[in-house]
C-alpha cells in the first residue's frame, strides 16, 4: 500500500504539553509524540477526545536539539485539531504547516 502522506513524518519522542480548547474548561496532559511532520503529529494516549477537538501543543526540546534547530519557535504554542483517534492515541493536524527540514538531523 502506497503512503499517501504529503509531508515526511519523523519518528521522534518529543515531550508535549497538550491543552484542550473547549467550552467545558481546559484539560492539560503531559505526553510524548510518536511522530511529527510539517502538518501534524501522532501522540500516544489512552485519553480519548471527540473528533474536531482543538488543542494548543507546546513541544519541549532537549538543549542540544534547540541549538541544532532554527525553526523550534514554530512548534511552540502550535494550534491544531484532532483528526483521528485510535485505541493507541490521537492524530492532530496543525492549523498551519511548520518547516521541519531541521528535524531531519536528529
Amino acid at each position: 500500500m502506497k503512503d499517501r502522506r504529503q509531508y515526511e513524518r519523523l519518528s521522534f519522542p518529543f515531550p508535549v504539553r497538550l491543552e484542550t480548547m473547549t467550552t467545558n474548561g481546559k484539560k492539560v496532559l503531559d505526553l510524548v509524540t510518536r511522530d511529527i511532520s510539517a502538518s501534524g503529529t501522532f501522540i500516544p494516549t489512552l485519553t480519548s477526545f471527540p473528533e474536531g477537538t482543538r488543542f494548543i501543543l507546546d513541544l519541549t526540546f532537549p538543549r542540544n536539539v534547540v541549538q541544532t534547530l532554527k525553526d523550534v519557535k514554530c512548534l511552540k504554542g502550535r494550534i491544531g485539531s484532532l483528526v483521528r483517534s485510535t485505541p493507541h492515541g490521537i492524530a492532530i493536524q496543525f492549523d498551519r504547516k511548520c518547516q521541519m527540514e531541521n528535524l531531519k538531523v536528529l
